[in-house]
């Protein structure tokens, strides 16, 4: 590994890899078990969106390693603006030793690993969440689910987080059904690939459909940061697409709800849904924590 920009930067083996280290490193976590082999290295977390999730992880993970974090907001740097993606990617390059990037571009974080002469991590653009899949997919193992013989379930927009969870899908043999309004399908490119790596994907308009038969069911917020002014649009267009005890319903009765946060509560996912007995969104949230300690292991040589 010397990147992770998308999915794609990853093998099945990279994975398998990750999920190991990952696991074993929260063991240690839960043992307060002091291990630093990231002692001397340097993390800077180039976010121009808020996060709580994101940033608390990499930053806590970074301390659990050994290592140092550094925040930079939009407004601390101006990305783009008051200096070039070039040159902040060179400076940065200069000083420490990975830089994880939450942008609204992925244009942003690829010109970022372009020219930063170190490992970068995407932790979130417009196209692909790849941190977040990682913890989902590690949450669904960790409870004891055969990743490749598991029926998914994706109820709402085709976003960036839903692009990374079909061609992690795609990589490990997963059967994904993606229920989205015409007009929110995901990207036809993402499709192909998770498709030519012999992945099971489909896409479709009918919410019963997918939630049928399947081992979990994920829902993600229907206006994430940026779309604002899409709001009435997109809550008309995704009313029929609530995950609520109806949904659930038509999953096997043993099914877990997973949800990336922050959710819209009573917009994509009702209260009795999310807090349920049935929902691992507080699993995948920690989850995020170990994966990600796990992948700056593996970019840093030392995992």
């Amino acid at each position: 590994m010397k990147r992770l920009l998308s999915i794609a930067d990853l093998s099945a083996k990279d994975v398998e890899e990750l999920f190991g280290l990952a696991a074993e490193w929260k063991a240690r976590t839960k043992a307060r078990e002091a291990r630093t082999p990231l002692a001397g290295y340097s993390l800077a977390l180039v976010f121009e969106k808020p996060s709580l999730r994101t940033r608390v992880t990499f930053e806590v993970g970074m301390a659990q390693l050994g290592g140092a974090s550094v925040y930079l907001a939009g407004q601390d740097i101006g990305l783009g603006r008051r200096e070039s993606i070039t040159d902040v990617a060179r400076n940065l390059g200069r000083w420490v030793d990975v830089v994880a990037a939450r942008t609204f571009a992925q244009a942003t974080v690829d010109d970022l690993a372009r020219h930063a002469g170190i490992p970068v991590v995407n932790a979130l653009s417009d196209h692909e969440d790849p941190c977040q899949a990682l913890a989902d997919f590690f949450t669904l193992r960790e409870r004891g689910l055969d990743l490749r013989h598991l029926r998914l379930a994706w109820i709402g927009d085709g976003n960036n987080v839903c692009h990374s969870l079909i061609l992690l899908a795609g990589l490990l043999g997963t059967e994904m059904v993606v229920a989205v309004p015409p007009g929110f399908e995901p990207d036809a490119r993402v499709l192909e690939t998770a498709r030519a790596w012999g992945g099971r994907v489909r896409v479709t308009d009918d919410v019963p459909e997918a939630a049928r038969g399947a081992d979990a069911i994920y829902t993600d917020v229907w206006i994430s940061m940026g779309q604002e002014a899409e709001r009435e649009r997109r809550l008309e267009a995704f009313s029929r697409y609530q995950v609520n005890d109806r949904v659930v319903g038509f999953a096997k009765p043993a099914a877990v709800v997973m949800h990336c946060l922050p959710a819209h509560r009573g917009e994509e996912i009702t209260d009795a849904v999310l807090d349920g007995p049935q929902s691992v969104a507080l699993d995948q949230a920690e989850n995020r924590l170990h994966v990600q300690k796990a992948v700056l292991l593996r970019l840093l040589g030392k995992g």
